[in-house]
């Protein structure tokens, strides 16, 4: 058995693989068995914020681990991955929040709809990396290709600068899903299907609620996200191990990160900017240290960078808007306080 536990797979010892996959299953399983039983319960900002800063610590604390155990390199790769696909999981918070306001999910059913995305967006990445881990050892200018498309990316968020993200009612991707599957008008609790009688047929048929139409769309927004950040971080490192459990790490603490940022959604209006530029650096570097060879970029130097840029973009932020009016007090406590708006709007 231990012979089996040795083996080394895409790098490492499947021990390790074994290790951090029960890890996650433990973390899982404390946040689904303890933390939320009551279904009905609606998480607050501060209740956001302690859950965030558990998941942070017990990312940076995996990080010490992977420092002591395979060097300090790999230690200050990890870390630099984690606060990366942090920084633009920020961005994919704001998109989150929209999809849910604008399909009126209130908010003691969103914690639902994030908790499946998150399971689903964990499976998604690993088939991703997977996939990235196996174009990148097997054909080494694929990193190029991936710089070139970060910086692309980057100059596009620049030029784009902070248009609207869309009406997601009416987008395609909506209008397919109701044309194909029969979808309740209502919510329905936190069910994300029903069986009830079909008008048409008189037959009583699987229909799904806005809260399953909510999931397609939250799914279809981490796909999208994934395109810029699993690039992201080969761009930094191809240590499938640690692009891996760094990638994870910063995915399970989205759905305790989303119930803060979402309140203050307004507040960081000027953060694109910011994510653009960490973007356009990781491309960057790509660059001349790998494609042309000019210089090495050391790992800490991409952390103390990545970590500039996202501090002043919610520094600048946080500025610009701290003149704005207070939302007034809102009546729907099953909406936080950007959705009320929208909603009485």
């Amino acid at each position: 058995m231990m012979d089996v536990l040795t083996v080394e797979w895409l790098g490492k010892p499947l021990w390790m693989w074994l290790g951090f996959h029960v890890l996650i299953a433990c973390l899982l399983a404390f946040d689904l068995g303890l933390l939320h039983r009551d279904k009905e319960h609606e998480i607050g900002v501060r209740e956001s914020l302690l859950l965030t800063g558990f998941y942070l610590s017990l990312g940076l604390a995996f990080g010490g681990w992977i420092w002591w155990y395979l060097g300090p390199q790999a230690g200050e790769e990890y870390v630099t991955g984690l606060v990366v696909e942090k920084s633009l999981s920020m961005d994919n918070v704001f998109v989150i929040a929209m999809i849910l306001t604008a399909l009126g999910i209130p908010r003691a059913a969103q914690h639902r709809v994030l908790l499946w995305g998150i399971l689903a967006a964990v499976l998604l990445r690993g088939l991703m990396i997977g996939l990235g881990a196996a174009l990148v050892h097997q054909v080494h200018w694929v990193l190029s290709l991936f710089a070139a498309f970060l910086i692309y990316a980057g100059l596009k968020i620049l030029i784009s600068g902070d248009e609207d993200e869309g009406d997601f009612q009416n987008s395609a991707v909506v209008r397919w899903f109701k044309k194909t599957f029969r979808v309740t008008p209502d919510l329905h609790g936190q069910r994300f299907a029903i069986r009830k009688t079909d008008p048409k047929t008189g037959k009583v048929a699987l229909w799904f609620t806005p809260l399953a139409l909510a999931l397609v769309l939250v799914n279809g927004a981490d796909v999208i996200f994934a395109v810029d950040s699993v690039p992201a971080i080969f761009a930094i490192t191809t240590d499938t191990f640690v692009v891996y459990t760094s990638n994870i790490f910063a995915i399970l603490g989205l759905r305790a990160l989303y119930f803060a940022l979402a309140a203050m959604v307004d507040r960081f209006a000027y953060l694109k900017t910011a994510l653009a530029l960490i973007l356009i650096f990781i491309g960057a570097k790509i660059v001349v240290a790998d494609t042309f060879g000019l210089i090495t970029v050391p790992p800490w130097v991409s952390l103390v960078v990545t970590l500039t840029f996202l501090a002043a973009g919610v520094a600048y932020s946080l500025w610009r808007t701290r003149t704005d009016v207070p939302a007034p007090a809102n009546p729907d406590k099953s909406r936080p306080p950007h959705e009320a708006r929208a909603h009485r709007a």
